[in-house]
């Protein structure tokens, strides 16, 4: 455990012993809790839980300083920018949910931007291995809208400057600091496959290498534009010094965006929709965005006794991998930017829905194809997660991310940060609801959560990881709520990962996919899962997804954090 999360640690009021009616969900680690790497944290005033220590750090600065969960979820997404660049940074997309307790309700943030507006299909050639736009490309930038999404959130809950929120990754820009573990065997394998892409080498690699875990590493150029950013607000990246950089080094290197491009950017507040599982009320954002399949998923789970089955059995698995499957067959088919294709979201998380496709599951065998379904009416995993709350019991939910390691490998060096890729997800294919368009938003993969009873709020969280998050949201539900686990061990037991279903690009699973299972699942189980037809293959760590979460309690007001042990990350408070 870092020294930075040993300190953040000893600020925390450890209450456990007080809420035994709490401890049913997120009780104490160390007391019988064999599943759980570490304890949870409890703290009275405000909580933190990201990917990085030192990014956590700073967001509790914020908030002890008098600012809220919005001003601190900034400082926090800023410094990750700058600490986990592999996976996030302001050339990068956002989501958000925020708990406001004045209005009590919730608000949900699309900072996702648009393709160029002057580069149309039949200009796009073809990935020739799967027909996608290709990855490492010009092709597949579309606006970032992380600094847009800032803009919204702190004009909207903000009780500090944006300049305040940003001055702890300006200053760790100029002075430096040290990798953490995770993250700089991240960067080394990512920068394998970005070294010839432009501007890459004089951002990423000082000394034309990546950093080494403890290395110390600075970004200035990164700083100057934080600086523009804090004097100048979001106009710096959209109208003014940093727009036109960008678009200067877009036309050097190929690229499509134009000034236009940047100054018609424009994030959009939308209602989170919703579904209860078992007495609890989860809360996702709608489309472009896959955080209905959380929903979907769940739905589909809530006509299965799971906690009968327990979680090492083959019918377990089973059920959640076919689920999951029936799930993303309607992702594939219907998820799209609600500007250019009507999204049966209501009838897509409706109960009966979900009964109609509960039933198609065999549970003796796995499905082979994954066909969507007829309601009424990706493996990619860069991405950071992180949530915090504050004092007056602000809570927020926000995922920020680059898509693939670096996005693009495209770098700036004047500006300092890498653009991403997700215009990778549009569907070259005309016709269909996410094909691609100039202007518009392609599906996308990142999705904060939220969990509230009778209209109170409980947990923010989130799983960081590709087509891994909403399986992800729907374990740690699962976990929560079927098994009764404490908030850190329902993020630590094994989880699974099934990839090789049908894609919003385009792309028809025929074989079944593969099912990935962490250790710890009994050699038993496998075996019967394989005679059931899935195919089990290993997977790295880093695939199963990055989780964060804050539970309130309801009745006492006091938070408790958990944080990923597949990550550098913690959870600290005060």
């Amino acid at each position: 455990m870092s020294a930075v999360c040993r300190v953040g640690i000893a600020l925390v009021v450890l209450m456990s012993a007080a809420f035994p009616e709490f401890d049913a969900i997120a009780g104490t680690p160390g007391t019988g809790r064999a599943n759980a790497t570490r304890s949870v944290v409890y703290a009275a005033h405000g909580m933190v839980a990201c990917a990085q220590p030192l990014a956590a750090q700073a967001g509790l600065e914020v908030l002890k300083s008098g600012g809220s969960a919005v001003d601190a979820a900034i400082a926090v997404n800023a410094c990750l920018g700058l600490m986990e660049p592999t996976s996030n940074g302001i050339g990068g997309d956002l989501f958000a949910i925020v708990w406001d307790p004045s209005t009590k309700r919730l608000y949900g943030l699309n900072a996702c931007g648009r393709s160029p507006l002057h580069l149309t299909a039949d200009r796009i050639p073809p990935d020739p291995k799967d027909g996608t736009i290709p990855l490492y490309s010009p092709y597949a930038w579309s606006v970032p809208g992380c600094v847009d999404g800032w803009s919204e959130l702190q004009h909207r809950f903000g009780r500090h400057p944006l300049a305040d929120d940003l001055a702890p990754a300006i200053r760790f820009a100029e002075e430096g600091f040290p990798l953490s573990p995770v993250i700089a065997s991240d960067w080394a394998r990512s920068a394998v496959r970005n070294v010839d892409k432009p501007g890459f080498n004089a951002v990423f690699m000082p000394g034309g290498r990546a950093p080494a875990e403890g290395e110390i590493f600075r970004n200035p150029a990164l700083a100057r534009s934080l600086k523009l950013i804090a004097e100048q607000g979001r106009d710096a990246y959209y109208k003014g010094p940093i727009a036109k950089e960008f678009v200067r080094y877009s036309q050097e290197v190929g690229g499509f965006f134009t000034l236009e491009d940047f100054a018609k950017h424009r994030s959009e507040w939308v209602d989170p929709v919703s579904t209860d599982y078992r007495g609890y009320t989860v809360w996702e954002l709608p489309p472009p965005g896959q955080g209905i399949a959380a929903l979907q998923l769940l739905n589909i789970l809530e006509n299965f006794d799971l906690k009968r089955m327990g979680r090492e059995s083959a019918d377990f698995w089973h059920v959640m991998t076919e689920a999951k499957k029936l799930v993303f067959a309607d992702r594939a088919r219907y998820y799209a930017d609600p500007d250019f294709a009507k999204v049966p979201v209501a009838e897509l998380i409706g109960k009966p829905y979900a009964k109609q496709r509960a039933a198609l599951i065999d549970m003796a065998k796995a499905a082979t194809t994954d066909l969507p379904g007829d309601p009424p009416a990706l493996n990619r995993r860069e991405t950071t997660y992180f949530c915090v709350a504050d004092a007056n019991g602000m809570m927020v939910s926000m995922i920020q991310s680059n898509y693939t390691g670096f996005g693009s490998g495209y770098a700036i060096p004047a500006l300092g940060f890498g653009i991403q890729n997700r215009g990778n997800l549009f569907d070259l294919k005309p016709g269909r609801p996410n094909s691609y368009a100039p202007g518009k938003r392609p599906f996308h993969t990142i999705i904060p959560a939220f969990m509230t009873k009778d209209g109170a709020p409980v947990m923010a969280f989130g799983l960081m990881g590709g087509d891994m998050q909403p399986q992800g949201h729907a374990q740690i539900v699962v976990n929560l709520v079927d098994f009764g686990m404490n908030l850190q061990e329902a993020g630590d037991v094994a989880r699974f990962h099934h990839s090789g279903s049908s894609e919003p690009t385009g792309t028809v699973m025929t074989d079944g996919g593969i099912l990935h299972l962490e250790a710890g699942v009994p050699d038993s189980v496998l075996a019967e899962l394989r005679r059931r037809g899935h195919r089990i293959e290993p997977e790295a760590v880093g695939n199963y997804g990055g989780y964060q979460a804050i539970w309130r309690d309801p009745r006492t007001g006091v938070y408790s954090g958990a944080t990923e042990r597949r990550k550098d990350g913690c959870a600290i408070g005060y």
